[in-house]
């Protein structure tokens, strides 16, 4: 009886810890790729209208949030519309809240997107990933810009 209480609550946990569930068919929006394929690096907003958006980097995630307009049919006016936003802690693989990340930029790990900021929950952990993989600069969510992104996908 406790190994059934103990695998239920490992399951309950799981499910509640990770707010980024796909599958095989989940196809991210900016790249239109399998997410499932790349999972240190999915990323996912959730809509106040209850829709949810897959992304195979924080960088296509990013190209979103910047330039919601590219895509109309998500009715996007104000950032009220955004209700979550998730990336994949790097070296946990557990999600996190984007607006609370840190992100690597300039290391020499690349995401199916090319170059990418690569996402990390704590100062900590991005300082320690940087240091080990030629990381340029750690940024925080607000610090990201539409300017840095372009220069991203520019040096692909």
């Amino acid at each position: 009886m406790k190994k059934v209480i103990v695998l239920l609550l490992l399951s309950v946990s799981l499910l509640l810890s990770n707010e980024i569930n796909y599958d095989k068919n989940t196809t991210g929006l900016v790249r239109q790729m399998k997410v499932y394929k790349y999972p240190q690096w999915v990323a996912k907003i959730e809509l106040a209208n209850g829709k949810e958006i897959f992304f195979v980097s924080p960088k296509s995630m990013f190209e979103f949030y910047f330039r919601p307009g590219k895509w109309p049919e998500f009715g996007i006016k104000q950032e009220s519309d955004f209700k979550k936003i998730y990336v994949t802690d790097f070296a946990t693989t557990k999600a996190v809240n984007a607006k609370g990340a840190f992100y690597v930029y300039g290391s020499d790990k690349t995401s199916p997107s090319g170059d990418d900021l690569v996402p990390f929950d704590s100062y900590k952990a991005a300082e320690e990933f940087s240091k080990a993989h030629n990381g340029k600069r750690i940024f925080g969510f607000r610090e990201v810009n539409r300017g840095l992104i372009n220069w991203l996908n520019d040096s692909l």
